[in-house]
């Protein structure tokens, strides 16, 4: 069976890391088109002091998550910062007791983190938000879960449901946040949430996929 060492935290964290800051102008672009324009500014600002605390090869993924969710939730404005913190610690908590994470527990993972969002937020599937991507991840890694996929592909179809996901929101209409006010008019344009959500989920399973153990 598959596994990742939890231990190995460090370059799944940084490749998170990088991801954000490497596309934070274009996450700011995509969300000045029916937004406020400052997601990837805030994003990279959080992302960024996550990693200028970090120590390489000193912190587990499920520690790291709970950590960065902490300074997300502490440190950046808007809606974005309990969103992500919510997600990334009630994953972080999930994974804590554990030396090894398989499938099944990533999956549990995942799927901690989007129920703890359902807490807070009202959104569901088809509101233009960064759940469209979240929620066809989740039931991607379910699905392998269930037919016994192995840990790789897994992730790599979770990718690929999370991207479809996101494209999805362009020809969505926005109810909730800043968007939702122009209604209609927000079609056409990707979710800048959905956008940041998949490109951490991207960078996320292909960290992971270099670091399978069996």
């Amino acid at each position: 069976m598959e596994y990742i060492r939890n231990k190995n935290g460090w370059p799944i964290l940084m490749a998170m890391v990088r991801a954000i800051q490497e596309n934070k102008t274009y996450l700011g672009e995509i969300d000045g088109l029916i937004g406020d324009g400052d997601h990837g500014a805030n994003m990279n600002k959080g992302f960024s002091l996550f990693a200028s605390g970090l120590h390489e090869d000193e912190i587990s993924f499920s520690d790291g998550l709970n950590e960065l969710g902490m300074v997300l939730l502490n440190e950046i404005g808007g809606s974005m910062g309990p969103i992500y913190g919510t997600i990334f610690m009630e994953m972080g908590e999930q994974a804590e007791a554990l030396d090894k994470i398989t499938l099944n527990d990533f999956r549990n993972m995942l799927e901690a983190g989007l129920d703890g969002l359902k807490e807070i937020v009202e959104a569901q599937p088809g509101d233009k938000t960064l759940i469209d991507t979240l929620s066809p991840a989740v039931c991607s890694l379910r699905d392998s879960a269930g037919k016994q996929t192995s840990f790789g592909e897994a992730l790599e179809l979770m990718e690929l449901a999370a991207g479809e996901g996101k494209d999805a929101t362009k020809d969505m209409t926005a109810r909730f946040g800043r968007s939702s006010r122009l209604g209609e008019r927000s079609r056409g344009v990707l979710d800048a949430g959905a956008v940041s959500c998949f490109i951490i989920l991207q960078a996320m399973a292909e960290a992971m996929v270099r670091l399978l153990e069996s």
